[in-house]
């Protein structure tokens, strides 16, 4: 049985797109953004080795806490706030119906 999940993605340039994500798929939020064609890089494949998926989280959801690689990771990032995750790290679950997330600005700005 497919069922999808409502995700909520507002783009660098304040824009909010209205999302739906396949919860049986095991995608993650830089996933789901590189499909719909939102700008989200993910060098890395989604090994929590670059920071170029980037968000914050705006919504209340209760994430998984961050492993040790993403911290390091964020650690290095621009623009990092206390609602910063990188989007390869948010696996995509029926319980996150609703995420709403905030694309961070790129590089020094």
């Amino acid at each position: 049985m497919e069922q999808n999940i409502q995700v909520e993605v507002t783009d660098r340039e304040g824009v909010m797109h209205q999302l739906e994500v396949p919860v049986d798929m095991g995608l993650n939020m830089m996933e789901v953004c590189k499909s719909y064609g939102l700008p989200v890089e993910g060098t890395c494949g989604g090994m929590a080795l670059c920071a170029s998926c980037h968000m914050y989280v705006l919504s209340d959801h209760n994430l998984p806490e961050p492993s040790e690689d993403e911290e390091n990771m964020l650690d290095q990032a621009f623009f990092v706030k206390a609602n910063s995750r990188l989007g390869c790290q948010i696996r995509i679950k029926p319980d996150l119906d609703g995420l709403s997330v905030q694309l961070a600005p790129v590089g020094a700005e």
